[in-house]
């Protein structure tokens, strides 16, 4: 077999370890970290590319669930439990069907499925699952990366770049019409300045994270999630019963300040945000003297509090 000469070629071919900066996630030591008799993962998969590990989860509960075997669930749909990690992502999405972009391996772009109805939990309180999750990653990422970071309600997670509040995270929660709900986050990780997709957007490395292997950043996200998540179906849902309501407050940069709210329907309402009640609504105190609630819409923060 005579070898290849790549002197012929018009560019140098590009192998899963050409960025050193950026190495391969470790599927197989995740998955020993993570998945155990009696937890809450019971598969998880790292595919190289993929369009939305979000839209992946939900066409495989559409489809009956495929792979990986029964689990929880009873056999029905996707099940509860299962992880899908990609490298990089050509058709993220976060709320409001905005795109995220970012090169390959620069951050943690993964999917899990949850089956809270399955616990008893109400519909009605499902909502807490994106704050659930956020708090989870926030923490993660503090323990495992040494970063500070803050929750703008509802999804996104913050970080602070030379003295200016960044967007480096976000989470999309999507019902799965089989009584599921898959739950996406998106976290920048190494992306470097020159990289960012836009100015208001930063990463765990940008922010002076101590650390940014995403091995030990995936590992403790998914436990946070783990671990909330069974205090919070253990409490039925009820977000103040375990702790959830008071942890999301404590963490939530949106509290105290003033912001606008874009709403359904082209209306805005401008107030200070003063709490999350426990619904996982944020409750505003307009200038004509009342406190209203709002479950949906885009948050800008005007002015720190």
């Amino acid at each position: 077999m005579t070898p290849r000469d790549d002197s012929e070629s018009p560019e140098p071919r590009r192998s899963r370890w050409s960025d050193l900066d950026r190495p391969p996630l470790n599927a197989a030591a995740l998955r020993r970290a993570l998945v155990r008799e009696g937890g809450l993962w019971r598969e998880l998969d790292v595919v190289q590319r993929t369009g939305s590990t979000n839209s992946d989860l939900v066409a495989r509960a559409a489809a009956g669930g495929g792979g990986g075997g029964g689990g929880r669930g009873g056999g029905r749909g996707l099940g509860e439990g299962v992880v899908l990690v990609a490298e990089e992502q050509s058709a993220a999405r976060g709320r409001l069907d905005r795109k995220w972009v970012a090169p390959a391996r620069s951050g943690l772009f993964f999917s899990v499925s949850l089956r809270p109805g399955d616990a008893g939990v109400p519909m009605e309180r499902w909502g807490w699952l994106p704050l659930l999750t956020g708090v989870a990653v926030a923490t993660g990422l503090a323990r495992a990366g040494g970063v500070d970071t803050g929750l703008k309600w509802p999804n996104d997670v913050l970080v602070t770049v030379g003295g200016e509040e960044r967007k480096a995270g976000g989470i999309l929660a999507e019902a799965t019409g089989d009584g599921g709900v898959v739950v996406g986050v998106g976290v920048n990780v190494s992306l470097r300045a020159d990289e960012l997709p836009v100015p208001t957007a930063g990463s765990l490395g940008l922010a002076g994270a101590v650390s940014t292997d995403r091995d030990p950043l995936l590992r403790a996200v998914l436990r946070g999630i783990e671990d909330w998540y069974g205090r919070w179906r253990a409490a039925g849902g009820d977000a103040g019963a375990c702790g959830l309501q008071e942890a999301y407050a404590a963490g939530c940069a949106t509290l105290g300040r003033v912001v606008r709210a874009e709403l359904p329907g082209d209306r805005a309402l401008v107030g200070e945000a003063v709490a999350v009640d426990g619904d996982g609504r944020l409750v505003l105190a307009t200038e004509a003297g009342v406190q209203e609630p709002v479950g949906a819409g885009d948050i800008v923060h005007l002015r720190a509090g």
